[in-house]
C-alpha cells in the first residue's frame, strides 16, 4: 500500500513519493508534502522550462534556476492550487 500525504499542490490526500526526490531539507519537504502525481506534473513542467528556454541541465545557473522554480511551483504564494480551469488528465 502506498504512503499517503496531504498534497500541497492538490490540497487533498494522495499517494506520496517513494523517496525524497531532492537532497537535503528541500527533499524532505517535498517527500512529506508532495504527491507522486504532483511530482510527475512538476517533471513535465521542468521539461517544458528546459526546452522552451533552451537550457542546459549541466549548467550551474540552470540548476539554480530550476531549484528556484521547483520551490515556487510547490511552496510559492500561488502554488497551493492548480491554475483555474485545470482538469487532471485521466
Amino acid at each position: 500500500m502506498s504512503r499517503l500525504v496531504y498534497c500541497i499542490r492538490y490540497q487533498q490526500e494522495l499517494p506520496g513519493l517513494a523517496f525524497a526526490p531532492y537532497p537535503g531539507e528541500l527533499g524532505q519537504r517535498l517527500y512529506m508534502s508532495v504527491s507522486a502525481q504532483a511530482w510527475q506534473d512538476w517533471l513535465a513542467h521542468q521539461t517544458l522550462l528546459i526546452n522552451e528556454n533552451r537550457l542546459s541541465p549541466l549548467d550551474p545557473k540552470t540548476k539554480t534556476m530550476l531549484r528556484d522554480a521547483l520551490e515556487q511551483y510547490f511552496f510559492g504564494e500561488d502554488a497551493a492550487k492548480p491554475p483555474p480551469g485545470y482538469t487532471q488528465p485521466k
